[in-house]
């Protein structure tokens, strides 16, 4: 953002945030505005640091885990996998056969529950107010099944070093199947209520646009990527957990508006269910733990491990030193790469398309400072 001697005197710089309903978090926004238009867009983050990666290289492999629950806290289940991963990876070892089908349920439901958080408050923040209450009703469905599952309902520490600690409850699998019975029709319901809404696409279409060049520039992921009509999802690029047996398409966007962003969400929570019944329907039998020592002490070495979470590429890398204790530990957080673009974003609109354009990023503060 220019400096401000730069400003003549049609120019004003705000600041909005870092307690502001609209910035999804404690987000500070220093706009330099020409009447309604931004000429600029300045994030200023850091007002929720918890200093987690630190933390990390200060606890032993399994008890840093519950840590990672705390970063994304709408999706703290595929923070869990993530972790999981990598630290298996410098462990070489794999989980089961059960307990990679029982992750892959449990990541996608909250994939689910993460989507429709963002739709009621992205609908809200245009000022749709009907869609927050259905979102946050069919949402708690998904999380009664967490809660069954493992007693939590938010901070989800679903996984283990290894595979899973709990085996499934009984009616598991049909509780999963209800959900998608149940939820498939409710998205159709969504969408009657803002697809076709004039004042929804006038909001949205042609705002914060944001082409694949600018996504490969900026690092940006997920929904937003994919809307940007590159067909990248690590599930089918880089397939963990038995992804690869699961058939589900990769949607994308023509115009990488924010319009797009809306659409391809909405259609990722409908193959989020195809994927669930497809693996409640196969879920095999067998053990839910790998051949992990309690006392883990991975060899010297490093490992990065990215999965895709709902908000895009989630990314940890550990370096090992022979220890109990990870020598280094970084985390790739989509929120935070993603929010990069926003300036880019932002320039030639209006204010109330800030308040647009980061909704449909679907940042999560908590990721973003860690």
């Amino acid at each position: 953002m220019a400096d401000a001697t730069f400003l003549d005197s049609t120019e004003l710089v705000l600041n909005m945030g870092p307690q502001h309903p609209s910035t999804h978090g404690v987000l500070r926004v220093i706009l330099k505005l020409d009447g309604e238009k931004v000429l600029g867009a300045d994030c200023v983050i850091g007002y929720l640091h918890r200093g987690v990666e630190k933390i990390g290289e200060n606890r032993t492999y399994q008890m840093f885990a519950p840590y990672v629950d705390r970063m994304d806290y709408v999706a703290s289940v595929s923070n869990g996998l993530g972790y999981c991963l990598a630290v298996e990876k410098l462990l070489n070892v794999e989980a089961p056969p059960r307990a990679q089908a029982v992750r892959v349920i449990l990541t996608e439901l909250n994939r689910i529950a993460s989507h429709l958080l963002w739709l009621g408050t992205h609908a809200l923040d245009i000022g749709a107010m009907t869609p927050v209450f259905y979102c946050l009703r069919e949402r708690e469905y998904a999380l009664n099944i967490f809660e069954k599952y493992c007693g939590a309902r938010l901070t989800t520490h679903a996984f283990r070093i290894g595979g899973l600690q709990y085996e499934t409850y009984d009616g598991f699998e049909e509780d999963c199947r209800a959900f998608c019975d149940m939820f498939l029709p409710r998205v159709d319901e969504y969408e009657e209520l803002l697809t076709g809404n004039r004042i929804w696409i006038d909001r949205l279409r042609n705002v914060g646009i944001l082409n694949i060049e600018d996504c490969k520039a900026f690092g940006v992921t997920g929904p937003v990527l994919r809307a940007a009509g590159a067909k990248w999802d690590l599930r089918k690029a880089q397939p963990y957990s038995g992804y690869e047996q699961y058939d589900f398409e990769i949607p994308i966007g023509e115009n990488g508006d924010t319009y797009d962003r809306y659409l391809v969400r909405m259609e990722e929570m409908r193959q989020a269910c195809r994927i669930i019944r497809q693996a409640v329907d196969k879920l095999p039998s067998g053990p839910i733990m790998g051949k992990v020592p309690k006392v883990m002490k991975p060899p010297v070495g490093e490992a990065y491990v990215s999965i895709e979470a709902p908000k895009g590429e989630l990314g940890y890398f550990i370096v090992s030193d022979g220890s109990t204790q990870p020598y280094r530990l970084r985390v790739r957080p989509p929120s935070f790469v993603n929010l990069q673009a926003l300036d880019r974003m932002c320039r030639g609109g209006l204010v109330a398309d800030v308040v647009a354009i980061i909704g449909t990023l679907d940042i999560v503060l908590g990721e973003i400072d860690r």
